[in-house]
């Protein structure tokens, strides 16, 4: 009897587990068919922001986020006109209000500029109202400079949550991480920073950079000359990405509709 009783528990057990298995599977599968959340144990979906981009040719973004300092912007400018390379640089509202000359000559060398924020907070902590305020205050602070309507967030620290990325949506923002960390941020070596790139991209890559960082400049000409000599073509972010009839898959991956 009691043989009989344990072989109905692990019965059970084995049952219960093998159902769970297939709900998980199913709802993985729902995810990459619909693109917009990826899926966890608990079983709830979440919103996800752009990491990388489907497509068919070998266009990449490099990105930079400003929020402290800009000893080396001007150096990271002119590097990218000798390699005929146009970027985005994400700026947060006090970054654009403290260097609004930057904020210009890079909107006039041809680069994108999206924001990241005005406060550079954990933005997952925040109200709906408080990130409309956030996005929008931020957004008119570059407007005022370049003339031009901000449509790409990114946001800060990575951190989001389901109610950021509804309300970017709402706004008529692109959120956007990134597919390849230079983790520039922790002062690796120039070397480091360019042969962990290079290894790391792919077709439809966004590249995190950060505009300040202490050996980037240094290690661009590398990442560049390498990465061009193989057939990239580095554009902005707003011309990677799909701005209608796309989904992102449950890696972040966003892919035309249709395919």
């Amino acid at each position: 009897m009691k043989k009989k009783l344990i072989t109905f528990i692990v019965n059970k057990r084995v049952t219960a587990f093998a159902l769970l298995f297939v709900a998980l599977c199913g709802m993985c599968f729902a995810a990459g068919k619909t693109g917009a959340y990826a899926v966890y144990y608990n079983a709830a979906p979440r919103k996800l922001p752009i990491y990388s981009v489907e497509r068919n040719d070998k266009k990449i973004a490099i990105s930079f986020d400003c929020a402290w300092g800009a000893e080396k912007t001007q150096g990271l400018i002119d590097c990218m006109a000798e390699y005929n390379v146009k970027c985005t640089f994400f700026m947060t509202e006090f970054w654009a209000e403290k260097y609004p000359d930057f904020v210009l000559k890079i909107h006039e060398a041809g680069h994108e500029i999206g924001t990241h924020s005005a406060t550079h907070s954990y933005m997952s902590k925040l109200s709906e109202e408080k990130i409309t305020e956030e996005l929008k205050t931020s957004s008119a602070a570059i407007e005022r400079v370049t003339g031009e309507k901000v449509t790409l967030f990114r946001p800060p620290y990575g951190d989001y949550n389901d109610r950021l990325i509804s309300t970017c949506e709402k706004l008529g923002y692109f959120s956007v991480q990134w597919s390849v960390d230079s983790l520039d941020w922790k002062e690796i070596s120039a070397s480091d920073i360019s042969a962990r790139i290079i290894s790391k991209v792919s077709a439809g890559a966004i590249i995190l950079c950060h505009n300040n960082a202490k050996n980037t400049l240094d290690a661009l000409p590398h990442i560049f000359a390498d990465l061009q000599g193989r057939g990239y073509e580095f554009v902005p972010v707003g011309e990677l990405i799909y701005k209608q009839d796309f989904k992102i898959d449950a890696a972040g991956r966003q892919r035309p509709s249709n395919n």
